[in-house]
C-alpha cells in the first residue's frame, strides 16, 4: 500500500503548529504543574521519608509523575485533534479526500504522540532540577515513553469521535484517566499495600505503564517489565482495531 505523504504532512504539521500557537496550554502549563508535585512530593516531602525499593523517594516517583503527564497530554491533544474538525465541519473534507485510515491516523496521531514525547523529555529535564534520578536501561526507557505516548493518542483519537461535546473531552481525562494514574502506583509501591488490595490493584491497567517505565529508571518494579510490555501492546491493538472500525462504518464521522 503506498502512503499519501503529502496528507500526512499536512495533517501532521497542522496538529503539530497548534502547539506553538497555545504553548503555554500544552507544555508550559504541563510542566509547571509537574515542577510542583516535585517540590512538594520530591524535595520536601521525600526528603523526610526512608527509600523505597532502594530508591529515594523523590527519584521513586519520577517515573509515575512523568506519565501522569503524558497519558492527560496525549488524550487531550488527540481528542481535540479530530473533535475540532468535527465541531466545525471540516472532517467533511478529510472523509471525502483520498486520505485511508492509516494516513488519517499518522497525521493526527503521531502529531499528538510527538507533542507528548517532547513533554515527556522536558518533564524530565526539568526533574534533574529537584531531584537526583538515573536511567539505567535508556534505550528501553525511550521504546516505553513512544509507546505510551502512541497509545494514548490512538485512545484520545477515539475519545475525540466519541464526544459529542467539549465537556465529554475532559471527562475521561479528569475522572478516569488521572484517577487510575494516582491509584496506579505514582506515588508509592504497590507492595505497600495490604494483599488485598494488591490483587485489586492489578485490574488497574496504569499500574502495567508505571512499573513498566519505573523498571527502564532502576530495574526494578511491582509487575514484571515483559507484561507491562505486552499489556501496552495489547491496549494499542485494541485501539487501532476500534479506529479501523470506526472509518470503516462511519461512527460519528458521518452524521
Amino acid at each position: 500500500m503506498t502512503i499519501n505523504l503529502h496528507a500526512v504532512r499536512a495533517i501532521y504539521f497542522f496538529e503539530l503548529h497548534r502547539t506553538w500557537r497555545t504553548l503555554f496550554q500544552s507544555i508550559a502549563a504541563p510542566v509547571i504543574s509537574t515542577s510542583l508535585y516535585f517540590i512538594v512530593f520530591g524535595s520536601a516531602i521525600g526528603s523526610k521519608m526512608t527509600l523505597v525499593d532502594g530508591v529515594s523517594y523523590g527519584a521513586f516517583i519520577v517515573p509515575g509523575l512523568t506519565l501522569l503527564s503524558i497519558l492527560t497530554e496525549s488524550t487531550s491533544n488527540a481528542s481535540f485533534g479530530i473533535y475540532l474538525p468535527r465541531f466545525t465541519g471540516t472532517i467533511y473534507e478529510l472523509l471525502s479526500a483520498p486520505v485511508s485510515v492509516v494516513e488519517a491516523l499518522l497525521g493526527y496521531v503521531g502529531a499528538a504522540a510527538t507533542k507528548s514525547v517532547i513533554l515527556g523529555t522536558i518533564i524530565l529535564i526539568t526533574a534533574r532540577l529537584f531531584v537526583p534520578y538515573e536511567v539505567v536501561h535508556p534505550i528501553w526507557a525511550a521504546i516505553f515513553l513512544v509507546m505510551i505516548a502512541l497509545t494514548f493518542s490512538l485512545f484520545g483519537f477515539i475519545l475525540g469521535v466519541w464526544a459529542d461535546g467539549f465537556e465529554k473531552l475532559q471527562v475521561v481525562p479528569l475522572l478516569i484517566i488521572t484517577p487510575l494514574t494516582f491509584l496506579g502506583g505514582t506515588f508509592y509501591s504497590i507492595k505497600m499495600l495490604p494483599e488485598f488490595w494488591q490483587h485489586v490493584t492489578l485490574f488497574n491497567p496504569i499500574v502495567y505503564l508505571i512499573n513498566g517505565f519505573r523498571w527502564t529508571f532502576y530495574g526494578k518494579a511491582d509487575v514484571n517489565v515483559m507484561v507491562s510490555f505486552g499489556m501496552t501492546l495489547v491496549f494499542m491493538t485494541a485501539c487501532v482495531a476500534l479506529i479501523a472500525w470506526i472509518f470503516k462504518t462511519g461512527y460519528r464521522l458521518r452524521n
